[in-house]
């Protein structure tokens, strides 16, 4: 059966009934909650956003941000300049992310990547491929993992479809039992992005990101999630086995 398409801004029904319908029936109860379509938080050039993705592994939104910002105002703007940086001035400038010591060599090397590929620091070519054919060109650059080049289609000004799993989103989809919970993050990507909609745009590929990460900062915690104001708890078989305990 061809699987409905969600308009922003308009009433959606229940997919209960349809292919891949707890995924759709999640997605609409979140949206219900979070007010789809979500604004997108920012518009960096892909490049920039490489960068940005790369300091946020493992590392809360504020602290990445305050390193992001940091190495922009210490070298201008000038990618050229970080990746040309002492790698002990670029560790500096990170200190407050998780690893500086392992993210400041990494993010110089996958600068250095770039220029000897493409004989200068832009990834804007990125929007004439497929989304597939972007993503498998990022994650040959070390260290390059699939939430980064989708973070990097998906967040950046290229707006493309792609599904970035963080640990919050990837949380929500074991315990409601999307994916298996031996699946680790990075191969959850594959999984969850083949059970959604065929035809459904950037914006709510977006959207989904945001609100299974916003349902799984607020409700569906690590330690002791509020399953009792869960809007999801019928379709949770492990929010039901912590309320029946």
């Amino acid at each position: 059966m061809r699987r409905r398409r969600l308009e922003a801004g308009q009433d959606q029904p229940s997919f209960a009934h349809l292919s891949d319908g707890k995924l759709l029936e999640i997605h609409r109860r979140l949206c219900l909650i979070f007010g789809c379509p979500i604004a997108y938080f920012r518009a960096l050039d892909p490049l920039s956003e490489l960068v940005s993705s790369l300091l946020s592994h493992r590392t809360r939104n504020a602290a990445s941000g305050a390193a992001f910002r940091a190495l922009r105002a210490r070298w201008g703007g000038d990618w050229a300049a970080v990746r040309d940086a002492d790698p002990a001035e670029v560790e500096a400038a990170i200190a407050g992310v998780t690893w500086p010591e392992q993210k400041a060599p990494r993010i110089q090397a996958i600068l250095r990547r770039i220029t000897e590929l493409r004989g200068g620091l832009s990834l804007d070519f990125l929007a004439e491929m497929t989304v597939a054919e972007a993503r498998a060109w990022l994650q040959a650059l070390p260290g390059v993992g699939p939430k980064t080049s989708a973070a990097v289609m998906s967040f950046s000004s290229l707006r493309r479809p792609a599904l970035p799993v963080d640990s919050h989103h990837h949380r929500v989809a074991v315990r409601t039992g999307l994916i298996p919970p031996t699946v680790a993050v990075g191969p959850s990507h594959t999984i969850l992005e083949a059970r959604l909609p065929t035809d459904w745009t950037a914006q709510q590929i977006y959207d989904h990101h945001e609100v299974m990460m916003l349902h799984g900062q607020r409700v569906c915690l690590y330690r002791n999630p509020a399953c009792e104001r869960c809007v999801l708890l019928d379709l949770c078989p492990e929010g039901r086995g912590r309320m029946a305990g």
